[in-house]
């Protein structure tokens, strides 16, 4: 990986996550080692706009912070250099919610490395927006176990 995109191919090969809990279109590129843009077309095919919420589709939070857990995933994979370790998620700080995210909406997901301990575990900064606006942000922690 270097600091150009990854299309979803490619981000498939890194994330374990699949059709309907693949949050990440593409990535559209990276700054340097410690920041990450990616993309999610929101469409009204998406499974959890069946119940969230019927006649009104807003798109949950919680998938939100799935989308960027999972780009902050692709950062720190590149970081490690490796594909051969699973990410998983071990906190999730100062998370907040500022706009709805409808069908139609393009999301861009940004993470940013704060912290990092070895290759084990890290912490994240991340925001969502849509439309140049901030919808979600939060603070994501993780760590790194070989699969």
């Amino acid at each position: 990986m270097g600091d150009a995109g990854l299309d979803t191919g490619e981000v498939m090969k890194i994330l374990p996550h699949r059709y309907p809990f693949l949050m990440v279109d593409r990535v559209i590129g990276f700054e340097g080692e410690n920041k990450i843009t990616a993309v999610k077309c929101i469409t009204i095919n998406e499974p959890f706009f069946q119940g969230h919420f019927p006649g009104h589709p807003v798109m949950p939070g919680v998938m939100q912070v799935e989308a960027m857990a999972q780009v902050a995933s692709l950062l720190l994979f590149k970081l490690t250099k490796t594909t051969s370790r699973i990410g998983y998620f071990m906190s999730a700080d100062s998370v907040k919610f500022r706009k709805p995210v409808f069908p139609g909406d393009t999301m861009f997901i940004h993470a940013e490395l704060t912290k990092s301990r070895g290759e084990r575990m890290a912490k994240t900064k991340c925001h969502c927006v849509v439309n140049d606006a901030v919808v979600s942000e939060g603070e994501l922690m993780f760590t790194f176990l070989d699969k």
